[in-house]
């Protein structure tokens, strides 16, 4: 049964789900109530009155249109015609079909618009119905258009999150600005709020770009959306099908310049930073501010694998082969890694690629953290400690703290230690081992986490990255907020988080073998290293900002694979 369909153009008053054809022809639009089988018309009610005038038509029968558009029944005995309507011509219907140009249109459309066209490529949809189901895939259609539907719900989600991270630069520069005002307070306090409104313009501007193009995008989709529906409710096997499957690639093609624009400005960071004066006591007298408003747009480092050497971290009394849970480099050419097969912490000279000490310890260590040039701190398994470590001359072992927890993962931030216990939680302990908070749930009590791995902090440390095997990677702010959850399809069990301090984190995939690169923002930048490059089931790793090198360790392996970034 046809539908009615109203045009997303600006349309008359008088729409109805079916037009009187004889009057349609004289450029009238009635409603029919009848369709005349022997005529094979639509009619309105003075046409169907006309049938009783002419005695060659009184035999005729009829269908009552509006009894068969109600009862639903989709094996009606009324035609399958077209019923959308024309945007430019709002009394016509799309009935006509020019292959040259691929296109629907209402026969006015074909005598102005394509009267140059061949007679021969222009048709009527119904008569041509064989032959234009095959021209058409409505569910090809369907599918294209969802996933343009899904891509641009995609780019507005982005525009979502680049506007918390603008809001987020500037909370850090407005801080920024404060703590400077505060050392020159009793003289600067005019200069402050000049430098604070230079802040807000520059957001303001950001936000305008940043809001424009979020609507272009929103209009984009409801557009898009609206075509969707209109596939949805068409019954099958109509040429109303082809009509509005033809709409939805017409708009199709018109989203792709618009996404291949949105994505090409996604490429590039924004925010807003907050630089210091510190001439600012030769000037006093003729400031305007107390610094500068730095508008940054920067392109994302997407890392490429340059090469790659093998270090050999087995000592020469290692009873096992070596499974090294974690690693921390600690200057540019002393890396340290964790042997939980044999129990002990190995130094390595990264510049001759040989284990030049190391220390016993009397429970199996998992990760490792750096507090200073002097000291690391261990996660030790299964003996529920958090064992210090001197590094100095000979590393030794010195005090420990008691958990009533199995201690895999391991990071420091603000003098306090963050520990994973492998399976659903996430400590927090002060240095002399006080349990400060447990972090388990969101803030709608759901479980975050379900076998927990590795921590990392972004350099500023306002972001924190937990790596869970099962969960994927779990983002939290500075304040230890649960933020969100990025499960990237490339990665199959989640094992070792890093930073490179520029913004960018690695993640290591335990069973798919890989090493895949993300923004801090969560948006996946690329695959750096692949199972080919010699990876096999990594646990931990470790970058050096200096030399753009990423240390990986890999389970049940007496090497770790030292790759060399560009």
């Amino acid at each position: 049964m046809a539908e009615s369909r109203r045009s997303q153009c600006n349309m008359s008053d008088k729409t109805f789900d079916f037009i009187c054809t004889g009057c349609d022809k004289k450029n009238k639009t009635l409603k029919a109530v009848k369709y005349c089988v022997e005529c094979k018309l639509y009619c309105c009610q003075s046409c169907t009155d006309m049938h009783e005038v002419f005695p060659s038509l009184t035999s005729h029968s009829f269908l009552d249109v509006e009894q068969e558009n109600q009862s639903g029944n989709q094996q009606s005995s009324l035609p399958e015609l077209p019923t959308e309507r024309c945007c430019k011509h709002k009394a016509k219907v799309l009935d006509m079909y020019c292959q040259e140009h691929d296109q629907v249109g209402c026969c006015t459309c074909m005598a102005t618009d394509h009267r140059s066209c061949p007679d021969s490529q222009i048709f009527s949809v119904l008569d041509m119905l064989g032959v234009l189901s095959n021209l058409s895939d409505s569910q090809q259609t369907k599918r294209r258009l969802q996933q343009m539907m899904d891509s641009m719900q995609t780019l507005s989600t982005s525009k979502d999150d680049r506007m918390q991270c603008l809001k987020k630069s500037k909370a850090e520069a407005i801080d920024q600005i404060e703590k400077f005002q505060h050392v020159l307070e009793t003289i600067f306090n005019r200069a402050v709020v000049s430098s604070k409104e230079g802040v807000e313009n520059a957001y303001k501007n950001l936000e305008l770009d940043i809001m424009q193009d979020k609507g272009t995008i929103d209009n984009t989709n409801a557009i898009l959306q609206v075509t969707d529906d209109k596939l949805n409710k068409t019954p099958a096997k109509r040429p109303q099908r082809f009509v509005c499957s033809q709409e939805a690639e017409k708009n199709i093609k018109t989203t792709e310049d618009e996404k291949m624009m949105q994505e090409s400005n996604n490429e590039t960071e924004v925010d807003s930073s907050f630089r210091p004066n510190i001439k600012l006591t030769e000037n006093v007298q003729d400031l305007h501010g107390i610094g500068d408003v730095l508008v940054a747009k920067k392109k994302r480092n997407i890392y490429k694998l340059k090469n790659s050497r093998d270090i050999t971290i087995k000592s020469s009394n290692d009873a096992y082969t070596c499974r090294s849970f974690g690693c921390c480099l600690i200057h540019d050419n002393q890396l340290l890694v964790t042997d939980g097969a044999n129990q002990k912490l190995k130094r390595i000279d990264t510049s001759t690629m040989t284990v030049t000490d190391y220390c016993s310890l009397d429970s199996q260590p998992m990760g490792i953290c750096c507090i200073n040039q002097k000291e690391v701190v261990v996660a030790c398994c299964y003996s529920h400690k958090i064992q210090f470590v001197s590094i100095e001359s000979q590393m030794t072992p010195t005090r420990k703290i008691d958990t009533s927890h199995v201690c895999h993962g391991i990071a420091i931030k603000d003098d306090n230690l963050y520990v994973t216990d492998e399976e659903t939680s996430l400590y927090v302990y002060d240095m002399n081992g006080t349990l400060l908070r447990t972090i388990i749930n969101d803030n709608d009590g759901n479980k975050l986490f379900s076998s927990i791995r590795h921590i990392v902090f972004s350099e500023s440390g306002n972001e924190m990255f937990v790596g869970d095997e099962n969960s994927g990677i779990v983002c939290f702010d500075g304040k230890d907020n649960y933020l969100s959850t990025i499960k990237g399809s490339d990665l199959d069990g989640v094992s070792g988080v890093c930073t490179d301090g520029r913004g960018n984190i690695f993640v290591t995939g335990y069973w798919s073998n890989n090493v895949v690169q993300y923004s801090e923002d969560g948006k996946k930048l690329d695959v750096v290293i692949k199972q080919e490059d010699g990876l096999k089931e990594p646990l931990s790793m470790h970058f050096s900002q200096r030399q753009n090198r990423l240390f990986v360790t890999m389970d049940g392996s007496d090497i770790l694979k030292m790759y060399e970034l560009e």
